[in-house]
Order: structure tokens, then C-alpha cells, then sequence
């Protein structure tokens, strides 16, 4: 400690220490493998959102011009603005990828900040790679420091957690020095935002928090190289992130943010969503589609009893009778009585489900007014998200299916054809034709190795 009671190295300094000393080939191979998956996820995503209205009204928004991509948007926009598009549109879904037992998304925070830098600034295909590697360990490990504590605290921890991760990509993608990205993380820690009111009745704020993060943290990364001063003890300060972000949890694992650094990646553990929504309605809608594919009808059923994680609830639950009659299509994600009388329904989940059409349907709203839960004190949430169906059927009898755990996750990854096939079928709902699809899933297998990024300008419109 120093006179002032403060740490001679801060945690910022010692991460920034670490990462800004990675060279390209320190980069491990499951970790370039689960970037580049992430990378080839997070481009079919922008394209299969191009044409929302949230996607327009942000894209109308922003006047900034200049020469950075928008992917499936014909007018460049500033780098700024082009992380902003992006990042909103590949979170807007809810298809983006997860940090697996923590409820962040690092993808479409890291990837439209660190493709926004390269472009602007003619950066290699390595510096992506280092990018993205520095960026979403850095988000992994600082969800891990309180693992419940940002939600409870009514914030979203991608959105907050983000702007800090983002700040750290950016500035390991442009070289920036040690001293230079403590800054920057310090400074992005006065960007953070995003709160989870959203929830009441299913407003869009939280498709913009990821691209609103990625923005902030390359703002912060570009004012850090030019000088500006943030705090170096963001993270662990009496009155820093967590302090600001997660006040009333006691519990922050602090050794978390260094601990094993370049020896152990969390990176590399990254999970694909196989459903448009929220992660942990996950497992239900797989327990979901199960009895469909046994032939379990809606109007077999009397009602459905599910055991929860009882951390799960004040999201996915409750207020009850919003979550038994979505308000909006977007609210229906965050449902998980409707996600599994939709899966039930139609024996399939994915974008077509979530449409106004769906939750105006008079089958999937009537059984999902019959869908229940019960709290498993036994739960493993959030440390594993598992899923679980009991459904009484008129005939008297009890059908129950349980979904250990998150498939698309650690115990049960996304094959890579399944990615690609996600990746293809989210392209043709962006309305893309099979020839441009396949030019970009092209740019993304070679994006690492590539002399800079330049390509992407050829995915503009």
C-alpha cells in the first residue's frame, strides 16, 4: 500500500500488465478456436437483425460518418457509431453467445468494438485475434468477482461489465501500453450503464447495451492513448465498479481478475446459444421440444410444473402473469412460460417464434397460462443452468423430462456445423442470398491471418 492507503499495483495495472504483453501466438489454440467461432456467430447475427426496427431507429440515430462497417448497412459510419450498430444488433436476439454460470454476453460487446478499432485504424488480423482474446477474458473474469450481486443490484452485467471489457479489446487491439489501458479501464468505469427495468414489460433498452458498451469502451481506449486519466483502482476502489455496481453483495473475488492469467483462459469456454432468448430458458424449451417430438400436444396438457434456480425467478418468473402473457414479442424471451408452450406448440424455437403473431395465439398463450414453478433449493444455478418439465396430461398421467445442463455450453458444446448452419439460417432471415453468406462466412475462417480487416467494407448493404 502507499500513503494513501492505496495498492502499489492495482488490478487494473496487473491485468493491463499481462495483456498488453501477449503476443499473438500466446494466444492458446482452444482460445483462437472459440474466437473464431464467436466471430463467424456474431456476423450471421448483425446480418439476421439488419432489417428490425430497434436496429433502424439506432442506426437513424447516430450521424456520425466516416469509413468503419456496419454489417448489412449501405452508409459507413464513424467507429463509434459502427460498434454501436453492430453490437445492438447482434444482442438484440438474444442469440448471442454466453459466459457460461454468469449472465454476461462477451461477443457482441468485444467483437463490434475490436472490428470497429481495426478498421478505423488499419490493424492485422493478429491484433483482432489479441483483441478479442484480451476483451472477453476480461469480461469472463469480472463476472466472476460477484456472480450475482450486478443483477441484484438491478443492473445488466453485460452492459456494465461490457464498457470496462471492451475499453481492455480495444486497447490491446491498437497496441496501446500497460499504463495506457489501466486508464482506459478506468475511464470506461465512469461509462458503464444499463439497468434491467426492462424486464417489466419488455421494452427494447436492453438490446442496446451491448453495442452501447462496445462504444464506450472504444471511447474510453482512444482518450486513454491521447492522455486522459481514468483511475487505476476502478475495479477493487472504495468507490469503484463493484462499490458502484454490486453494493449490497459482500461476496467479491477479487483474486478472480489475475489469478492463473495466460495459464488458465475462460475464453475458451464461451457457450453458443442454440435459441433465440434468454440463456437460461435454455434447458426448458430442450425439455420442451422433447415431449413434442414424443408426441405431447398443448391440448394434452392439464399444467406444467418446472423446478427453478431461485435466482432465475425475479427475470424469467416473475411478474407472473406478464410472464404467462408477454406484452411483447421481446418481452416472450425473457418467458419461460412462453418459451416452452411455443417449443411445445411448434417443436422448435428459433426467430419465427418470437413474433407478435406468436404471442397473440390463442394455443401457446392458453398453456402458457397453465405453466407453474416450484423453487429447487437444490438448484445449481447460477454455477450450471439446467431445465425441467412435469406436465400433468388429461389422460391422468405425468410426463417429466429434465435437461442437465446447457447445451451449447462446456458440457455439451455446439458442434461446428451446427454453428455454421446457425450462422446460414441467420443470414437468409436477414435476407442475404446463399453467394454473399458464403463470402462472409469465408472473410470470418481466414479473418486472423489476414493483412487487416478492409474486407468488411465488402458487407455494407
Amino acid at each position: 500500500m502507499d500513503s494513501k492507503g492505496l495498492p502499489e499495483q492495482a488490478i487494473a495495472e496487473r491485468f493491463a500488465a499481462w495483456a498488453t504483453g501477449l503476443a499473438p501466438g500466446d494466444v492458446p489454440d482452444d482460445v483462437r478456436a472459440a474466437a473464431r467461432h464467436a466471430l463467424l456467430d456474431f456476423a450471421g447475427l448483425c446480418v439476421s437483425a439488419r432489417n428490425e426496427d430497434y436496429v433502424r431507429a439506432v442506426r437513424e440515430s447516430w450521424d456520425g460518418r466516416g469509413a468503419v462497417t456496419a454489417i448489412g448497412h449501405g452508409a459507413a459510419l464513424d467507429a463509434a457509431g459502427a460498434a454501436f450498430v453492430n453490437g445492438t444488433a447482434a444482442h438484440g436476439e438474444d442469440y448471442d453467445d454466453t459466459f457460461e454460470g454468469t449472465p454476461v454476453h462477451t461477443g457482441a460487446v468485444i467483437l463490434p468494438a475490436v472490428l470497429a478499432a481495426a478498421e478505423r485504424h488499419g490493424r492485422s488480423g493478429a491484433d483482432v485475434l489479441r483483441g478479442i482474446a484480451v476483451g472477453t477474458e476480461f469480461m469472463c473474469r469480472m463476472a466472476l468477482v460477484a456472480t450475482t450481486g450486478i443483477h441484484r443490484a438491478g443492473f445488466h452485467p453485460t452492459a456494465v461489465i461490457g464498457a470496462l471489457g471492451a475499453a481492455a479489446a480495444v486497447s490491446a487491439t491498437l497496441g496501446s501500453t500497460a499504463r495506457q489501458m489501466a486508464s482506459a479501464l478506468g475511464t470506461a468505469g465512469s461509462m458503464a450503464s444499463g439497468i434491467i427495468e426492462y424486464l417489466a414489460e419488455g421494452t427494447w433498452t436492453k438490446r442496446i447495451h451491448a453495442g452501447w458498451a462496445a462504444q464506450s469502451g472504444l471511447r474510453a481506449a482512444l482518450m486513454a492513448r491521447a492522455g486522459f486519466m481514468g483511475p487505476r483502482t476502478v475495479i477493487e476502489g472504495q468507490h469503484g465498479f463493484f462499490f458502484a455496481f454490486a453494493a449490497h453483495d459482500a461476496r467479491r473475488d477479487f483474486a478472480a481478475m489475475t489469478d492463473g492469467l495466460g495459464a488458465r483462459w475462460h475464453a475458451a469456454n464461451i457457450a453458443f446459444k442454440p435459441y433465440p432468448c434468454g440463456t437460461m430458458t435454455q434447458p426448458f424449451i430442450d425439455c420442451a421440444v422433447a415431449l413434442a417430438r414424443d408426441g405431447v400436444r398443448p391440448a394434452d396438457i392439464v399444467e406444467i410444473a418446472c423446478e427453478v434456480g431461485e435466482g432465475t425467478v425475479h427475470r424469467l418468473w416473475e411478474p407472473l402473469a406478464e410472464k404467462k402473457a408477454p406484452s411483447t414479442s421481446y418481452s416472450a424471451k425473457f418467458s419461460v412460460p412462453f418459451c416452452i408452450a411455443v417449443a411445445l406448440a411448434d417443436g422448435a424455437c428459433g426467430l419465427g417464434q418470437f413474433s407478435e403473431a406468436r404471442i397473440g395465439d390463442r394455443e401457446v398463450m392458453d398453456l402458457a397460462a397453465r405453466i407453474g414453478y416450484v423453487i429447487d433449493p437444490d438448484n445449481e444455478y447460477p454455477r450450471n443452468y439446467s431445465g425441467h418439465i412435469q406436465a400433468t396430461l388429461k389422460d391422468g398421467s405425468v410426463r417429466e423430462v429434465r435437461q442437465p445442463h446447457l447445451r451449447g455450453g462446456r458440457r455439451e458444446p455446439l458442434t461446428a456445423d451446427e454453428l455454421r448452419a446457425k450462422f446460414r439460417a441467420n443470414c437468409a432471415f436477414g435476407g442475404w442470398a446463399e453467394a454473399r453468406t458464403t463470402a462472409l462466412e469465408e472473410f470470418c475462417a481466414g479473418a486472423f491471418d489476414a493483412a487487416n480487416v478492409k474486407g468488411l467494407a465488402a458487407f455494407r448493404g
